[in-house]
């Protein structure tokens, strides 16, 4: 079963809503990015499952794609640059065609600005159809950089004030903005 982006955009925020009402205490502590992503997976790879959609994973820092190659991405400048993602959902390439589905940055408000900004940068390549504009999905060949996230997400938590600022991207662009209170 494939999933659409309205769909993956239901799970997502699903997933957040039951990850900010079981770990308020964990968010409100100050506890890393690392940690709440983690928390955050374990919530998403339910939902998908009980959507009726196996074979994707969450995982937290994943940095591999084929062969056990580092991931990379082309910058907004054109130049290489290695990713790790706070967390993907993903099929780890056992799915060509449907592969990368959620791609999702986490930062606290109170991080450096420039630090936000890479996130940002890195969740449009993510979401680019292709890093190029020449990578035709056939099913059979990987892209050489790392591209076609249905969605991404830059989630900027705000534990003073008990909300999520939640930024929506698809197709390499910014489409939403939402806060999440919890």
């Amino acid at each position: 079963m494939n999933l659409n982006s309205k769909q993956l955009e239901a799970i997502f925020f699903k997933s957040l809503n039951n990850f900010t009402k079981a770990e308020a205490a964990n968010i409100l502590n100050g506890t890393s990015e690392r940690n709440l992503c983690s928390r955050l997976g374990f919530v998403l790879e339910t939902e998908v499952k009980g959507a009726g959609v196996y074979g994707y994973y969450a995982d937290v820092e994943y940095n591999r794609k084929q062969q056990g190659a580092v991931k990379t991405i082309l910058d907004d400048q054109m130049q290489v640059v290695r990713i790790t993602c706070d967390l993907i959902l993903h099929s780890r390439g056992e799915s060509i065609l449907n592969d990368n589905l959620i791609a999702v940055e986490m930062k606290r408000l109170e991080h450096p600005n420039a630090e936000k900004r890479k996130d940002r940068i890195r969740l449009r390549a993510m979401t680019k159809s292709s890093y190029d504009d020449l990578w035709s999905a056939d099913g059979i060949a990987h892209p050489k950089h790392v591209c076609g996230y249905v969605l991404g997400y830059f989630v900027e938590l705000d534990s003073i004030n008990r909300n999520f600022l939640v930024e929506g991207y698809s197709g390499g662009e910014l489409l939403s903005t939402k806060r999440h209170n919890f």
